[in-house]
């Protein structure tokens, strides 16, 4: 039934779309500052993890 679902276009239509709302300068500058954004989710994610295992290992409780 879904066999076959996204098709090139599908990926086309959305791109045109974002073009003509926010315009070719634009988009640089939201790929730019959304690759920051991922960047900086990523880093935090790590230093709350490594500082969750941080605690688990200096409690010798671990996480029940």
């Amino acid at each position: 039934m879904f066999r076959n679902a996204v098709q090139p276009w599908h990926l086309l239509v959305p791109l045109v779309v974002c073009l003509l709302v926010f315009g070719s300068k634009k988009l640089p500058d939201m790929a730019r500052s959304l690759g920051r954004s991922m960047r900086i989710l990523k880093s935090e994610a790590h230093a709350l993890r490594s500082e969750d295992s941080r605690t688990d290992a200096g409690t010798g409780t671990g996480a029940a």
